[in-house]
């Protein structure tokens, strides 16, 4: 992977990892017109990763500074619930990879997984969008205006969302809005839960000793990471205003032509 092959990449994966799109669909479509081996270097998908991480704490410094002040609290408080709802999010995609993990990296290869996706990612956003859109606006009376179950149905969209070309962002924040969480707390949630997992698989790479194995220099990473922490900046905030105008329904339609044209690419 060359320095501009990096820089293309850091910045659809800083893009598309908080609009409801697939950054690993979109990485997966994009390796492929580059010329990149899907499995080449994982080590490079971890660093872009860590950069949109980055963004993510940048763009919440605010919430999360308050939720590690009531942490070290040492008493049960709003921070700690929300934390504790965090965890608890996280457990279906800590599942997935522990027992799965060999069987979800094969798909990375096959562009009918990425189509295929992208149209279910296009119909949960749909969806989404036109349940949210017809309920009547309540106030949720779960403490931090999410409960542990709605915790636990985001977690489970995340783990389904481990394939390539369905939306992370798209399946957490739809698989919220339908379990009735207002707009702006499970675009949060969603955000911010994502940092545990990224976070663990980071480590588990360096602890691996891929980043010494890795076939991909070091400008090229730097490079990757820094685009990706630009556009994840820019992506992450434009998302937020975007869940609250409910606009999830051009994504839809926007992964429904790229899913088809995936697709169809694959059978001509």
């Amino acid at each position: 992977m060359d320095w501009l092959q990096a820089i293309i990449l850091g910045v659809v994966q800083g893009l598309t990892e908080f609009l409801p799109v697939s950054s690993s669909g979109h990485l997966a479509i994009f390796k492929e017109l580059l010329g990149v081996e899907a499995s080449e270097d994982l080590m490079f998908e971890v660093t872009v990763h860590a950069a949109t991480v980055l963004a993510t704490i940048v763009v919440f410094w605010k919430p999360i500074v308050q939720l590690f002040a009531g942490l070290f609290k040492f008493r049960y408080n709003d921070e700690t619930d929300y934390i504790c709802k965090l965890l608890v999010g996280t457990i279906p995609i800590l599942i997935v990879g522990l027992f799965f993990k060999d069987q979800v990296e094969e798909l990375f290869s096959s562009l009918w997984v990425v189509g295929g996706s992208l149209l279910i990612t296009a119909v949960l956003l749909y969806f989404s969008d036109t349940v949210a859109r017809s309920k009547v606006e309540r106030e949720n009376t779960a403490r931090g205006g999410i409960s542990f179950v709605q915790a636990l149905l985001i977690g489970i969209g995340q783990a389904f969302a481990v394939l390539p070309g369905l939306s992370r962002s798209g399946a957490t924040i739809s698989t919220g809005l339908i379990a009735g969480v207002r707009r702006e707390v499970v675009a949060q949630f969603s955000f911010i839960m994502v940092i545990i997992p990224i976070l663990g698989e980071m480590v588990l790479a360096l602890a691996g000793g891929e980043l010494a194995a890795s076939s991909t220099g070091l400008l090229p990473l730097a490079l990757g990471f820094l685009s990706a922490f630009i556009t994840g900046l820019f992506a992450c905030k434009a998302m937020m205003a975007l869940v609250r105008r409910a606009q999830l329904k051009w994504f839809a339609l926007y992964c429904v032509t790229v899913g088809f044209i995936v697709i169809l690419t694959q059978i001509l």
